[in-house]
């Protein structure tokens, strides 16, 4: 079993920034694909950001990209997303992932592990 929590949710004005975290403990983290999706009121639970065990590949949404940047740090068992320039339309719970597969995926059903989500809301 792998545990994830996320936090770095909240409340910021369009044009904003802020940082999300997840932590990871359990199976080892370096060898799990992370992702973060989000779900919007009413909306399904789509996907925003992924990368790979080493770091090495990313791959964004269209919706997010050149605004919002995925990490990890593997020694600290965390993957980050970082976003900037952030608009109304980002506001959603934002939920971590880990896949134990090797290929970097934006499909949700190929995740095995979900956190529980953080709110993060953009106000106009």
């Amino acid at each position: 079993q792998m545990q994830l929590v996320e936090s770095g949710g909240g409340v910021v004005q369009a044009g904003g920034s802020l940082r999300l975290s997840c932590a990871a403990s359990g199976r080892t983290f370096s060898r799990h694909v992370m992702g973060w999706f989000r779900q919007a009121p009413g909306k399904e639970r789509e996907f925003v950001a992924a990368i790979s065990w080493g770091g090495g590949t990313t791959t964004y949404a269209e919706s997010v990209k050149g605004r919002f940047t995925i990490s990890r740090v593997n020694a600290k068992n965390t993957v980050y997303l970082q976003m900037n320039s952030l608009r109304p339309e980002d506001t959603a719970v934002y939920y971590c992932a880990a896949d134990s597969g090797v290929l970097v995926t934006r499909r949700l059903y190929d995740y095995d592990y979900w956190g529980q989500g953080t709110q993060v809301t953009v106000s106009s």
